[in-house]
């Protein structure tokens, strides 16, 4: 992952914020939507690109495009640093390869718990029997 072309290949959207708000909000467009095309990036590697689709599958549009917004702050400048910091976190997390399983087994000791358990269990059932019915 290159960050350098892939912050160049981000564009940005300023908007007004959604909700009540007083004067402020009525007349700025702090608000800040993110937009970055995971098919067509060439900062990503094809087996990257794949990573990045299965991972936020549920996050990108049907175009291929990754759209994040903030509207957290009053100021536009905080706003696209921070869904900037957010968009470079989220390729990191998406592009983390998971550790393989390693395979183990029971010990013995724990296969002896069991087996003790599951015979404790049995002697208690035939407990609860009727002596007559046998």
């Amino acid at each position: 992952m290159d960050e350098e072309t892939i912050l160049r290949e981000v564009t940005y959207k300023a908007v007004r914020s959604s909700g009540a708000g007083e004067q402020h909000v009525n007349k700025t467009a702090s608000k800040v939507e993110l937009h970055f095309a995971v098919n067509i990036s060439e900062g990503l590697k094809e087996d990257e690109k794949q990573r990045i689709f299965k991972k936020l599958e549920n996050r990108i549009t049907g175009s291929g495009e990754l759209i994040l917004q903030d509207e957290t702050h009053r100021s536009q400048h905080k706003n696209k640093e921070e869904v900037t910091a957010r968009f470079l976190q989220i390729l990191r997390e998406a592009l983390k390869k998971p550790k393989p399983r390693k395979k183990t087994k029971p010990s013995r000791a724990a296969k002896e718990k069991r087996l003790r358990a599951k015979k404790k269990q049995g002697e208690k059932k035939n407990l609860r029997q009727d002596p007559l019915k046998s």
